[in-house]
């Protein structure tokens, strides 16, 4: 388990059992008792309580996961999925926006039974630090992060390379100079963009997907989820806020929203969730990106056979079909109009 200043607070009872099992354990070694009955009984306890805890999350614990300070970020992935990714820079109209990296990199997919490929590859990214943190902006990206990242798919397509985007982040970012330098147009302009872009696209949701942020980032063919992500219009502390006038309300904005990856399956949204280590993707980060990388082959090996008009059709029809609601008949002219 990791230490206790990374203990989200459904984890304590866990962490105080496995605690209390490393020191049986430690005195079992220096005293040479026999202790392994004991020993084997609280192993038992430890297991019972983990399988407890992690398949029973609700919605707002798998919020604390994805946000967790040691899940794997965008260039984690990269580095573990590919080779020889070359990261490009800026939008050529203001500057480079460092909370979305992107770049062509060569997909590791022969160890997932599909084959290694050139592809875009690109995505939110967060700091580890505080240092790191501000230099990318908690992963909130500003018009120019967006328009970078249409800047690379329009290369893709130019190159006829598929796009693999990552997206974890708490939203757009807020400040008064994104909106003077078009954030709505900005996100807006990629929504039209991707949903005509003549190449497979797969969206991974790997942490926080929170509004136009990450949907900026986010049409697609597949879209993937996490096990322990999350997808939805607003966080629930700002839905808190908004409908209660208090963020103490964010639990149950969490399970109002129904923003995990279950959720969004069961509504279409979402086309496949991938599985996560028991306690998040931070716990065994090879078997994360062992999952991760085979739902992203499988999601290629899907799409590569497609022609482009049946692409964009398919493309199109998915995002058409979202939401519910009732087409009417249409009037009849009445015979003295």
């Amino acid at each position: 388990m990791s230490d206790d200043q990374h203990l989200l607070d459904f984890e304590r009872p866990l962490f105080e059992l496995e605690e209390k099992l490393s020191e049986m354990r430690t005195l079992n070694q220096e005293n040479q008792e026999d202790l392994s009955t004991e020993i084997n009984a609280l192993e038992e306890r430890v297991e019972q309580l983990r399988e407890s805890i992690y398949r029973n999350l609700t919605r707002w614990q798998r919020v604390q996961i994805a946000r967790h300070p040691q899940r794997p970020y965008t260039l984690d992935h990269i580095e573990a999925l590919t080779d020889g990714f070359v990261e490009l820079h800026g939008d050529r109209t203001y500057g480079d926006d460092r909370a979305i990296v992107g770049g062509l990199a060569t997909f590791k997919g022969g160890r997932y039974g599909y084959r290694d490929r050139t592809v875009m590859m690109m995505g939110h990214q967060k700091g580890r630090d505080t240092k790191e943190r501000k230099y990318r902006r908690f992963g909130m990206p500003n018009p120019e992060g967006y328009r970078k990242a249409e800047r690379l798919m329009q290369m893709a397509a130019k190159f006829n390379k598929p796009v693999v985007t990552l997206l974890d982040t708490p939203g757009a970012y807020p400040g008064m100079e994104a909106e003077e330098r078009g954030q709505a147009e900005a996100i807006a302009r990629n929504l039209f963009e991707m949903a005509r872009l003549p190449v497979p696209i797969v969206v991974v949701v790997i942490g926080e997907g929170a509004s136009g942020g990450a949907l900026g980032v986010g049409v697609g063919d597949r879209i993937l989820m996490l096990e322990n992500s999350w997808y939805s219009v607003i966080a629930p502390e700002s839905c808190s806020q908004i409908l209660w006038r208090s963020w103490d309300y964010k639990e149950d904005a969490a399970r109002a929203l129904k923003l995990t990856a279950a959720d969004l399956v069961d509504v279409g949204i979402v086309d496949d969730i991938v599985p996560e280590p028991v306690g998040g993707a931070h716990r065994n980060r090879e078997a994360t990106f062992a999952a991760t990388g085979s739902a992203i082959a499988s999601a290629l090996q899907r799409l590569e056979p497609l022609d482009t008009q049946t692409l964009l059709d398919q493309r199109l029809a998915k995002f058409d079909s979202l939401g519910a609601y009732e087409e009417a008949e249409p009037m009849k002219a009445s015979a003295g109009a």
